[in-house]
């Protein structure tokens, strides 16, 4: 084999390898988040803006704020590429019949960014995440 079938064959062995492996924006999203611990810290914060926000307390009046807490935190841990396997209910069946306003469902976006400040989260991470919720706007709002 030549010189330049030896190269164009290690870079196929790379790209191989590469195409394989676990995307890197996941994975560092995950670090970038603190792992458990981090997006432990950011619901729980997340939680007590929420508590706090009368703009959107009345939609968690009758929610098992455990249960909640602990999907939430498998959601963004999936979601972020972490270990994590989201077991609840797609975004559209938890928000159905709720008539969440745009205005309500932005409340719970800042009460969010506030919890990721809080939490330390760097802003590229909070970015990233947002980015990754995004889609799910049209489940969560009235249509």
């Amino acid at each position: 084999m030549n010189i330049v079938g030896k190269g164009l064959s290690s870079l196929l062995v790379v790209i191989l390898i590469n195409g394989c492996a676990t995307p890197p924006e996941k994975t560092t999203l995950y670090l970038a988040l603190g792992e458990i611990d981090g997006i432990t810290q950011i619901i729980d914060n997340f939680l007590y803006y929420v508590g706090d926000d009368d703009r959107i307390i009345d939609f968690f009046a009758d929610t098992d704020i455990d249960q909640f807490r602990e999907r939430f935190i498998e959601q963004i841990c999936e979601l972020s590429g972490g270990p994590c396997e989201y077991s609840g209910d797609t975004m559209a069946q938890s928000h159905r019949e709720m008539d969440i306003s745009e205005a309500q469902f932005n409340a719970t976006v800042e009460d969010l960014i506030l919890a990721m400040n809080d939490a330390g989260t760097p802003t590229r991470a909070q970015n990233q995440l947002l980015a990754l919720l995004a889609p799910m706007h049209s489940d969560i709002t009235r249509r």
